[in-house]
């Protein structure tokens, strides 16, 4: 006899639909133990068969298809190395378990005393975009009156929130994709910058099939990456821009469109304000100057902007556009140029064109909207209205001044970590600060400096394996809840497994925290009463859930947000008009800026060149899970820095060679892979592995005014062959490992 829950995958925004089936009776993951747990990132090891079988279940995003991650998903349910007790490090660096009492007890006077030393703000909460919509609105809560801080932020700052500032900017509201994701399945011209879905989430590339008929798929991407490949045999173009550049690329677009006369006068002129500003802004990048300044053909640049008219004019064209240009310090004005060329075409708000933005984490969209970040409140409202307190302060039934002010941004928050004035008591959900942000060194150390670090985790990561306390708490199949994807369409999160006994889902932890601690306000422990709260603190917002429930997403109904309560969801934003006030979209001038100097290269025998990171088919943000799949490991082992063959042999680098990697924040030590994929100029490393092959020690914690994005797409590196002592070193780890 088996049993089986629909759910769907818990990686990328995508959120594909799948089906797990399971026995009848299941063997549980790991039995609680008293074996000390070294401080120590847990190596890959070899884990018995899936509890679970995963098939692909037909959805309008992924219809039936899934990628290597979605298929091995269930692998990790039973991983041995899953944490199933409470762990605290003891004098000795080593983690051994603990009741969970002891476990409450010991977060709850840290908290106190903490506070009692350096204040409310000297505890601080980092969350994720992988957290379901009901555990990120409970941690925004949480933080705020139960902790009374205002220290509160996620790694969706280092995902989503250039797109998403030039989102508000331009049209008031910001979600990823205001359509269905299907509506590219008709266009003829799709363009996409920085974004390769072919590796990033695979399924996706269905939808793109159309325009690559028609030969319209233009990919904007430093690399030929598996997504741009897409574009040869007559599917489309690739533009190849210098890194750095795309906003410069974009504004010659935009030119090429306002003086060939391509631009939609009429929708211009009924639909927007600031044309006459932005007309003046491009006029000095005609396309031979920004070919000097892109490395991008002049003609390629007038090519792509009437292929963008003319898809326009006949079967629908769309722009989106991925991290790759918008993790810069000018991310947030690169989105608004890319928001500027699509107003210009009369995208927006149409049945058969738009533009939209790729989400990346699996509710990197739901998770931005409902508290987690330091500046909102549920419902994507801001901390600073005074409407939007005091209807929090009514949902939560607490006077409005209980609700602390904005907070910092995700980079300025890790930077205060163990600092006098600073965090000094973090609690992590959901993220892997170690490896995935930037100027990791320097987070490393923060963590080391901080008086308590709790982490909620299912596995040892790295930034766990620097925790005082390590919490363990429910993986994706073992939960209800819901999580919104990349269309702004929310999903029903199924339980197929009974989780171990000693682990705890965060909204459980949360909830004995707060009676602890005499948090003003109620928590619940049940998600769907959660949600239920949600709906009501959305209720009004630009993220209103009011007229979603359980029971409608359990009946398959689709619920695209706004969906107020009364209505039917809003599937398509900005058909009649856009979210400002007086209906029309708002577009900006922008211009490219001045990045800082970097530090002069020391050493003679390596070469500056421009550092690009990005994603591997195999493996998810910092690869804390997906280095523990076996089949996925076997498949990328180890981060491998792309080069060019021209700028290899002149550095006498060879394929397979070890290669330093360095600035100076830190340096990376990992093997050449040589590929006329790349500029010769450009390096590319992944961003899944940790300690000597960790791409964020290089990545510079500069950020964009407006979004605190931080610059994770540019950095000046020296590489250079590593010497033979370092290199047979590094062959030895790797052949032992």
């Amino acid at each position: 006899m088996t049993k089986s829950a629909d759910t769907h995958c818990p990686y990328c925004a995508l959120q594909c639909a799948m089906t797990l089936t399971s026995p009848a009776v299941q063997t549980p993951a790991s039995e609680p133990g008293s074996v000390p747990v070294p401080a120590k990132a847990a190596e890959p090891a070899s884990a018995p068969g899936p509890l679970l079988e995963v098939s692909g279940r037909d959805f309008p995003t992924n219809r039936g298809g899934l990628c290597r991650k979605g298929w091995t998903s269930a692998t990790l349910l039973n991983h041995p190395g899953r944490v199933t007790e409470p762990l605290l490090k003891g004098a000795d660096g080593v983690h051994r378990p603990i009741g969970w009492d002891q476990a409450l007890a010991l977060v709850t006077t840290a908290v106190k005393d903490t506070q009692a030393r350096y204040g409310k703000d000297a505890v601080g909460v980092f969350g994720g975009g992988g957290l379901t919509n009901e555990k990120a609105y409970m941690l925004g809560k949480f933080a705020r009156l139960a902790l009374g801080t205002s220290r509160i932020d996620y790694n969706g700052r280092f995902c989503m929130s250039s797109a998403a500032a030039a989102g508000m900017r331009a049209f008031g509201l910001d979600r990823g994709l205001p359509f269905p994701l299907a509506d590219l399945d008709t266009a003829s011209t799709v363009m996409m910058l920085g974004s390769n879905v072919a590796e990033t989430m695979p399924p996706f590339v269905q939808h793109l099939q159309g325009a690559r008929d028609a030969g319209g798929l233009i990919v904007v991407d430093p690399r030929r990456s598996a997504t741009a490949k897409f574009t040869s045999d007559g599917g489309g173009l690739h533009l190849q821009p210098l890194p750095g550049t795309d906003l410069t690329l974009l504004l010659g677009i935009s030119h090429v469109i306002i003086h060939e006369g391509l631009a939609d006068e009429d929708f211009i002129a009924a639909r927007t304000t600031g044309y006459e500003a932005v007309v003046r802004s491009v006029n000095s990048f005609w396309p031979e100057r920004v070919q000097s300044l892109t490395g991008v053909p002049a003609e390629l640049i007038r090519e792509t902007a009437r292929r963008l008219a003319d898809g326009a004019g006949k079967g629908g064209s769309y722009i989106l556009t991925g991290r790759g240009v918008e993790q810069h310090v000018d991310g947030t004005d690169t989105a608004t140029a890319a928001i500027n060329l699509s107003l210009l075409l009369g995208l927006p708000g149409s049945r058969r064109s738009g533009y939209g933005t790729l989400t990346g984490q699996g509710n990197g969209q739901g998770g931005r909207e409902h508290g987690q970040k330091a500046d909102q409140l549920p419902g994507y409202r801001k901390i600073t209205d005074p409407a939007a307190r005091a209807h929090m302060a009514g949902v939560w039934g607490v006077p409005e001044e209980t609700i602390p002010g904005p907070g910092l941004p995700a980079v300025q928050l890790l930077k205060s970590l163990g600092q006098p004035d600073g965090v000094r008591c973090l609690f992590v959900h959901a993220s892997n600060i170690a490896v995935a942000s930037p100027d990791a060194n320097a987070v490393i150390a923060g963590l080391r400096g901080l008086d308590f670090l709790v982490v909620c985790d299912f596995f040892m990561s790295e930034t766990a394996a620097e925790a005082d306390l390590i919490l363990p708490v429910l993986q994706w199949a073992e939960e209800e809840g819901t999580l919104t994807n990349l269309e702004g369409r929310v999903l029903r999160r199924r339980r197929a497994l009974q989780p171990p006994a000693g682990a705890r889902s965060e909204l459980w932890i949360m909830a004995r925290l707060a009676e602890a601690l005499e948090a003003p306000s109620t928590y619940s422990e049940d998600p769907e009463t959660v949600f239920e709260e949600l709906r009501l603190a959305s209720a009004g917002g630009h993220a209103d859930y009011s007229g979603i429930d359980y029971a409608m997403l359990d009946r398959g109904e689709a619920a695209y947000w706004p969906y107020p309560a009364g209505s039917t969801g809003t599937p398509r934003l900005f058909l009649d008009t856009f979210a400002h006030a007086g209906g029309k979209a708002v577009m900006t001038p922008v211009t490219p800026r001045r990045r800082r100097t970097p530090a002069a290269n020391p050493d003679p025998a390596a070469k500056t060149m421009t550092l690009i990171t990005g994603r591997l088919l195999e493996h998810y943000q910092s690869g804390a899970q997906t280095r523990r799949v076996s089949e996925l490991l076997a498949t990328q082992p180890e981060a491998k820095i792309q080069i060019h063959p021209a700028a290899a042999a002149a550095m006498g680098i060879t394929e397979g060679a070890i290669v330093s990697v360095a600035n100076e924040r830190g340096e990376v030590l990992c093997r050449a892979e040589l590929s006329t994929a790349i500029r010769p100029e450009t390096v590319f490393l992944p961003f899944h592995f940790p300690e000597l092959e960790s791409a964020n020690r290089l990545t510079e914690a500069a950020t964009d005014p407006i979004s605190g994005m931080p610059e994770f797409k540019f950095n000046k590196v020296w590489v250079r062959a590593a010497a033979n002592g370092l290199q047979n070193s590094v062959l030895q780890t790797s052949e032992a490992s």
